[in-house]
């Protein structure tokens, strides 16, 4: 399994503030799945549309899995889900879903996230909020569907 987490955060980006929700993301995912990753890797990018669309684009055949982490929010600077929908090529409705209507038996705030799951070719793209308890809850709900996710893409059924 291949992993790659992106960040998408100014003050990250810039240095300003710390990355705890990708951090916490990449950590989680090596407990959880340390002998059935092959490659984990972690970067940082602005709220950019440009850049997350082209960090998507230039990784799309590296990895198997892809986790945005920010931007999923209501200002005017959150364009993740966006820039992942103009990526995707199926949209994946069902684990968007799932995360925000799970999340939100943790805190009502999940509602407003307006995070987006699809498909590009090889590659299962997914976009979970930014905030560090988020990430990790949202990290730990999706890890059994991966397995299950890559087989699918690969062609391989059920």
């Amino acid at each position: 399994m291949r992993i790659l987490v992106i960040t998408v955060s100014d003050r990250a980006y810039k240095g300003i503030y710390q990355d705890k929700s990708g951090d916490i993301i990449l950590q989680t995912l090596k407990e959880e799945l340390d002998s059935k990753i092959s490659n984990i890797e972690k970067i940082i990018i602005p709220d950019e549309y440009d850049m997350i669309l082209n960090a998507l684009e230039n990784n799309k055949d590296k990895f198997d899995i892809i986790i945005t982490t920010g931007g999923t929010g209501l200002s005017k600077r959150d364009i993740t889900p966006e820039a992942t929908m103009e990526f995707c090529k199926k949209e994946v409705r069902g684990v968007s879903d799932y995360l925000r209507q799970e999340s939100m038996k943790e805190t009502i705030f999940a509602s407003l996230s307006r995070g987006y799951a699809g498909v590009n070719d090889n590659v299962f793209v997914v976009n979970f909020p930014g905030s560090e308890k988020a990430a990790k809850y949202c990290t730990k709900l999706i890890i059994p569907l991966f397995e299950h996710i890559i087989a699918m893409i690969k062609g391989e059924g059920h």
